[in-house]
């Protein structure tokens, strides 16, 4: 009986894991992101679905472990500076972002007949955006750095810190909770504060000195524990302080940003995050009770859509009056249109202490189950239907009648450097790029950059490139270089132009483009690299210098034997590391023919020796 149990359990685990490799590839394919293929896999191997799994509770609250360790990480790259400058995003933007909501979508369901209690309860657990999608959201974009980033994140954090005063709300909103006293109120919230302090107590003076102590042990399989354990630890305090998970956990992470380990912790931890992180996904995704959604569709489908758009119109407004653009506003609304997982504890709360029924938590949950499915074919409409943001040109001048000696195409890190020798000789340089943030910082540093996209022959004209005694093409992308070398050799075939080359591949392009000089931007740096490890190895100054004018030369000849033959030509002139196949030791005599056609072998490969 054991082992038919045991057989049923691996079933399971084979089909969740076989689920989420087959679905979120398929779903990235087509282009819908990995979220919605977690999402769809849940449903089908869900209670619901094709019934796999009947307890999808259980695995949700484990998965929570995901969302933990993925906040933690996050934490680990947010230094306590950082998360103070952050602080009136935090306790301003997030402060007026969830009020105007919460006020929002309690008057949805005042409006629509509802009690004010159970509205008021619905819409503040539709206010709590779903960490888990927005971070990996952000994750995905590379946004999590980025100023519309760590404002979303404010947010969110100020979110994981409301959680207590709404669940207190709850408690008081309760049939005959008005009759408990503030002196339990306070108390509730004066212990979820003194979870915070001390857990920054504990991780300012013990963390790093607990580390320490392990490292010396040099046992990997102990940190990875110990990681875990801080991980696990700092979420479970400041859940018995009644607060989430993820702000224990982030908390601990922000706390070792600056530590000596915090690359290692994060190495240790990011394999269970992303496993867990997914399954998380995928128990949300079963815990969608399509029974509860097909017996109350009007309901539900009028509750998302009327929710979604109320919290994104609360969303957008407050970004505005704060200064956001109309982008970054749009962007934030959509992204975090959606319910989110702390939703379930606050509606859980609301049904124990009587103000929702067990029907009206079940509705409710599957509204905020379905407005987290849609939100990934949200942010994919919007993108499709919104035309691309364009830079705005305020304070940058657009390339118009330069007449400068030498043109510059592209002012990245190389055009920089390229740059130098020529003013410094005095010459008249003119720079063109199509990178407003970047001419911007470099007007800072004395720089006059105009805008101009090098690969528009009118930009070409205007930035002087016709009258140009030569012309750089500093660019970073490689197909770019050569669209740019090939109109200009086209049309102005008498200008010399020299061009940085990605790889060996554009290089080869570039050449055929006609360019007069080319040079790939790793290939002297590599080169030196490589002579000051053979001089640091103790190789005399003489025989550094020919052995990089031989790897010179030997690069320049197979780069010829390349533009006729492809990339795969010459490849005898580069020198490998792989070991080559020889005997073990010379044979004593020379082999002998045991027939004619043997014979006739050996007589050919002596003549080809010959």
């Amino acid at each position: 009986m054991a082992v038919e149990n045991s057989g049923s359990d691996l079933i399971q685990v084979v089909a969740l894991l076989a689920a989420g490799v087959v679905a979120v590839p398929i779903f990235k394919r087509i282009g819908l992101g990995s979220i919605l293929g977690y999402l769809a896999a849940g449903v089908v191997i869900g209670p619901f679905g094709l019934g796999i799994f009947y307890e999808s509770e259980a695995i949700l609250h484990v998965a929570e472990l995901g969302v933990v360790m993925f906040l933690f990480i996050i934490g680990l790259e947010m230094e306590p500076s950082r998360l103070w400058s952050l602080r009136r995003e935090i306790f301003g933007l997030g402060v007026f972002q969830v009020g105007l909501c919460a006020a929002l979508l309690t008057m949805v369901g005042i409006v629509t007949g509802f009690p004010v209690a159970a509205s008021f309860v619905a819409g503040a657990g539709f206010v709590l955006t779903s960490t888990a999608i927005v971070m990996q959201l952000l994750e995905e974009r590379g946004d999590i750095a980025t100023p519309k980033g760590q404002r979303i994140i404010s947010v969110l954090l100020l979110e994981d810190l409301a959680i207590v005063p709404l669940l207190a709300l709850v408690a008081f909103l309760a049939p005959g909770g008005e009759h408990m006293g503030w002196t339990e109120r306070l108390a509730g919230i004066a212990i979820g504060m003194g979870s915070i302090v001390g857990l920054i107590v504990a991780g300012r003076y013990l963390l790093n000195p607990f580390f320490r102590i392990l490292a010396e042990s040099r046992a990997r399989e102990v940190m990875t524990a110990a990681a875990l354990l801080v991980v696990l630890g700092s979420a479970l305090a400041l859940q018995l302080g009644g607060l989430s998970m993820a702000m224990g956990a982030f908390l601990a992470g922000v706390m070792l940003s600056e530590s000596t380990f915090k690359h290692q912790l994060e190495a240790d931890i990011e394999p269970f995050r992303g496993i867990l992180l997914g399954l998380f996904f995928m128990a949300v995704g079963m815990s969608l009770n399509l029974a509860v959604v097909w017996a109350d569709w009007r309901l539900v489908a009028f509750y998302v859509i009327a929710y979604m758009i109320m919290k994104a119109v609360g969303i957008y407004v407050v970004a505005r009056l704060l200064g956001a653009g109309h982008r970054e506003g749009l962007e934030r609304a959509v992204v975090m249109a959606q319910g989110g997982e702390f939703a379930f504890v606050l509606y859980a709360a609301a049904f124990s202490e009587g103000i929702i029924s067990v029907n009206e938590s079940a509705v409710l949950t599957a509204i905020i189950i379905v407005s987290m499915v849609l939100t990934p074919l949200v942010i994919i409409a919007m993108r499709r239907l919104t035309p691309r943001e364009t830079q705005s040109l305020e304070g940058v001048d657009i390339a118009d009648g330069l007449t400068g000696s030498v043109l510059i195409i592209g002012f990245g890190r190389f055009g920089q450097i390229a740059s130098q020798p020529l003013l410094l000789r005095g010459m008249e340089v003119s720079i063109i790029d199509n990178d407003v943030e970047m001419i911007q910082a470099a007007a800072d540093f004395g720089f006059k950059v105009y805008y101009g996209d090098g690969t528009r022959l009118d930009i070409l004209h205007a930035a002087g490139a016709h009258q140009a005694r030569a012309v750089l093409v500093c660019v970073d992308k490689g197909d770019t270089a050569i669209r740019i070398a090939e109109l200009l050799k086209s049309e102005f075939p008498m200008v010399p132009v020299l061009a940085r080359a990605y790889d060996r591949g554009t290089t080869i392009s570039l050449i055929k483009a006609g360019v007069d000089f080319q040079l790939r931007e790793t290939f002297e740096s590599a080169l030196l690299l490589g002579g000051e490890a053979l001089q640091t190895l103790g190789a005399e100054d003489e025989d550094v210098a020919e052995v990089l004018a031989d790897v010179r030369r030997r690069d320049a000849e197979r780069l010829e034997l390349q533009l006729a033959g492809g990339l795969q030509a010459g490849r005898g002139l580069m020198k490998g590391n792989a070991p080559v196949p020889a005997p073990l030791a010379p044979p004593k005599r020379p082999g002998q023919a045991m027939n004619p056609e043997t014979a006739d072998i050996l007589a050919q490969t002596a003549g080809q020796k010959l």
